[in-house]
């Protein structure tokens, strides 16, 4: 495809991204609505599987058709991605119960692990790899918009209509992009047929499945050390030496292991997996500071987390066209990580008395490190490996981003809750205040006090009113005391993920070092090997 004129390229990817626009705003128009959601159709308790069970399905897809569109072609792959999304959505619009909606939720995700998977290798075969930064950049800030308008979106649709809508706004979208894909998009060139390679992508899937699961359920609703959580691991360790035995005798693997001896391979899949689960420790509790310490409603947290959307957008597009323009990766990946670390590492300093300003200095710094770096290991890996293994090699450095944030997210979970249950019983000890004393108080109004116990309080003003309201005058001082000490310790507890989620990216920083810069290819001719890579 790397023939077409530059106009024809130019809208192909106009399609693509509307493609991808159109999976990543259904993916972040969820998280505002889904209360008010669960409110209607019940089952709190599976609260989580939601998101998970997308996670789960896109993780899958994305590996597995990426080794199919190396042998089948982008084009089918992309179009079945947006047919069964597009499906997928307009069925979970239609949920009325929580299983369903689970159930409809896994169909999006088979989808949109297509899509994704298919998108950014598609960028691969129509550009060569010195003007893919520009592009990767570009689709990188397509996330970023979804990020913004997404959650905004969805809130004011639950507020103002049919939380079914959700789901179906974007649905025109979705046609748009797969009638433009369908006209525009070539076909590609058959290639040889290679048999497809069953039991690798069996036990693959069963590698992933219960690593992803462990890691989402590990110290929240299992303890680390249940038989549930260590059952997965080892069921992942078991399946891993399996699939590893498996791809050594396939003809044709489903994710080549010989990519491994690639040192660019492997190095920027590592650095990817740690810049996921620095990143995710950023977005996904900085929300928690905003809200729970520094008392911002939760439609204000959006606005405050914004600019760091924004940053990213703009750093994506700059740091695309500044590799595009210069033919240089490593000191752009250096310094996009560098600004990421120290933007983390700068929000450990907020506290109790930090403002929505303060915060948002901070998420500008991070949105920038973020936008530089988060499109240049997709595009190392591209560069390093051969033309016929485009499609494997791209869906592996999503994996392994998909799996960093997931352990990510449960490790910086885990040091969260342990770091507020110490800091809080610290300060009960210094304070005297404890509920200890309860005893003689009416049970109502201790199990109201008890709920002060739990940070989730702090990001519901009403709730906070609701509990201040029904006690007597006599508790009204202790009430303030103990919301104090839980914003403390919550600053505490958050300040610490921050520092850990630093530190994470400072160690993708360090692997940088060692990461080898080859010229960025004038075309997509395969690299020429070195010893390194055999």
């Amino acid at each position: 495809m790397e023939h077409l004129d530059q106009k024809k390229k130019v809208i192909i990817m106009i399609a693509i991204m509307a493609a991808m626009l159109f999976a990543a705003l259904n993916q972040t128009i969820v998280g505002t609505a889904l209360p008010r959601i669960i409110a209607e159709l019940g089952g709190m308790e599976y609260f989580s599987w939601v998101f998970t069970i997308y996670m789960l399905a896109s993780s899958i897809t994305a590996i597995l058709v990426g080794k199919l569109s190396d042998i089948y072609g982008r084009k089918p792959f992309i179009l079945i991605g947006i047919g069964v999304f597009s499906v997928g959505s307009f069925l979970a619009g239609m949920s009325d119960t929580i299983g369903q909606l689970i159930a409809y939720r896994a169909i999006q995700g088979l989808g949109g692990g297509m899509i994704m998977s298919t998108a950014f290798t598609a960028v691969g075969d129509l550009f060569a790899p010195r003007e893919r930064g520009r592009w990767q950049g570009i689709m990188s800030g397509v996330f970023g918009l979804a990020s913004v308008f997404g959650p905004t979106l969805g809130g004011w649709i639950v507020d103002n209509a049919d939380w079914h809508w959700i789901f179906w706004v974007f649905l025109p979208v979705g046609v748009i992009a797969f009638i433009m894909i369908l006209m525009m998009f070539p076909a590609s060139d058959r290639r040889e047929r290679e048999p497809v390679d069953y039991m690798g992508s069996l036990f693959l899937t069963l590698t992933i499945i219960p690593l992803l699961l462990a890691f989402s359920w590990g110290g929240s609703q299992y303890a680390w050390a249940s038989l549930e959580i260590i059952g997965l691991f080892v069921g992942t360790i078991v399946a891993l030496l399996i699939f590893i035995f498996v791809e050594r005798k396939a003809k044709s693997p489903v994710l080549p292991l010989h990519l491994f001896n690639n040192s660019i391979f492997t190095l920027s899949n590592s650095i990817g997996f740690l810049q996921g689960a620095g990143m995710f420790g950023a977005i996904m509790y900085m929300p928690f500071f905003v809200q729970g310490v520094i008392g911002t409603s939760a439609t204000a947290s959006g606005l405050v987390m914004m600019p760091m959307t924004l940053s990213m957008v703009i750093a994506s597009a700059v740091g695309g066209s500044i590799i595009t323009k210069t033919g240089k990766y490593k000191k752009m990946a250096l310094l996009g990580l560098i600004i990421m670390a120290a933007g983390m590492i700068s929000m450990t300093f907020m506290g109790t008395n930090s403002t929505n300003l303060n915060a948002v200095i901070h998420m500008i710094i991070v949105g920038t490190g973020l936008g530089i770096s988060f499109p240049v290991f997709t595009l190392t890996i591209q560069n390093a490996v051969e033309q016929k293994l485009l499609g494997v090699a791209t869906a592996s450095s999503q994996l392994f981003r998909q799996i960093g944030g997931t352990v990510g997210v449960a490790i910086m979970g885990t040091i969260m809750a342990t770091r507020m249950q110490t800091k809080m019983e610290d300060l009960a000890s210094e304070s005297g205040v404890s509920m200890d004393g309860m005893a003689n108080v009416d049970p109502a109004v201790a199990a109201n006090l008890e709920r002060l116990q739990n940070p989730q309080v702090l990001m519901d003003p009403d709730q906070l009113a609701e509990i201040q309201a029904s006690l007597p005058e006599q508790l009204q001082m202790m009430f303030d005391q103990l919301v104090m000490m839980l914003r403390e310790s919550l600053s505490y507890a958050l300040t610490g993920v921050f520092l850990i989620g630093g530190l994470i990216v400072a160690a993708g920083i360090i692997l940088t070092i060692f990461l080898k810069e080859i010229p960025l290819r004038q075309s997509n001719e395969d690299p020429e090997k070195t010893p390194s890579d055999s």
